[in-house]
């Protein structure tokens, strides 16, 4: 792989896509340098997928380069940034060129579309992962994070739940569906849309914010720890898809929704003095956002299903399957 890795990059990646001025240097160098502007706070996350552990060893080459850029934007969404670079270090076990082909072009396809660039990566030989590192910028003082949640905030999300979750079952064959469900719900799993216009629109009116990767009740479990709050969370109000609905029960539903990871949604907590400006800071975000429940004083997740207590054990997704 070493004496193909210059190629592999000038072949796939080094210029390809949307070229960002605010790179100064790009692939090519030891180094990428990048221009920040002032009183802007650079936003950085790092993510790796691996074969058999995130995604499914079968996965279409194309739906991986989507999801491993995707996941990452994810993250800078639910920090309220506007992403800027990438960098991308890929292990293969071997140079496949029509497998690189689909996933570069996949890669390259989403950056374009969200106006990210590619500034450097690295080529190595062994078992399939990738590993992304993903820049954004948030003006200062106008980041999100997950420990500014008070008592008494309303507790939203993005989109619908479950989705993804019920699609990897579908995949592993756990479950069965109609075919204009099944395809939906698979597109969900493979092909997560990061909710990054919706993020930057929270500015100023989400007091928390985190993306949902590991499932709802985790997620929140992690937003509830870091602001020291409980929430009553409103079963009846979860948002789920007609293609949810029309294949599980309700009861399963809502272990989907809860439990299963990779919906990308974003979880976030607004004060009342700001909800009446939701609806017009997230109207050209495309999506839709639901309220779920309310945060409180104490710890944990209270079950409520039109005002009345459910009692639940629902655990967060881990990403664990074997190949």
């Amino acid at each position: 792989m070493a004496s193909r890795e210059f190629s592999l990059i000038d072949n796939y990646f080094k210029g390809k896509g949307h070229q960002r001025k605010d790179v100064v240097l790009g692939i090519g160098d030891d180094c990428a340098l990048l221009s920040v502007p002032e009183n802007t706070l650079l936003a950085v996350t790092t993510d790796t997928l691996v074969s058999g552990v995130h995604f499914l060893p079968d996965m279409a080459p194309r739906a991986i380069g989507h999801k491993a850029v995707a996941v990452n934007l994810s993250d800078l969404a639910a920090m309220g940034a506007e992403p800027a670079w990438l960098s991308l270090a890929l292990t293969l076990p071997k140079a496949d060129d029509a497998w690189l082909k689909e996933f570069a072009g996949a890669v390259i396809e989403v950056c374009e579309y969200y106006g990210v660039t590619l500034v450097g990566g690295d080529t190595t030989r062994g078992p399939l992962s990738i590993t992304i590192t993903a820049q954004g910028k948030v003006p200062v003082g106008k980041q999100l994070t997950r420990g500014g949640a008070k008592p008494g905030d309303w507790l939203y999300v993005t989109g619908t739940l479950g989705d993804a979750g019920l699609g990897l079952a579908l995949l592993e064959g756990r479950e069965q569906a109609s075919a204009d469900h099944r395809e939906y719900l698979i597109n969900r799993h493979c092909y997560p849309t990061p909710r990054l216009l919706a993020g930057q629109a929270l500015r100023g009116i989400a007091s928390s914010a985190i993306d949902l990767s590991d499932g709802l009740a985790s997620d929140l479990g992690h937003v509830l720890k870091a602001s020291h709050c409980g929430a009553n969370l409103f079963l009846d109000k979860l948002p789920m898809s007609q293609a949810l609905l029309g294949t599980v029960s309700l009861e399963s539903a809502w272990r989907y929704a809860l439990e299963a990871g990779d919906d990308y949604e974003l979880l976030f907590t607004v004060p009342e003095a700001q909800k009446g400006g939701l609806d017009t800071a997230l109207a050209h975000s495309g999506v839709k956002h639901s309220c779920i429940g309310q945060l409180r004083g104490g710890e944990g997740i209270s079950y409520l299903n039109h005002g009345q207590p459910v009692v639940l054990e629902a655990q967060g997704y881990e990403h664990s399957w074997a190949s």
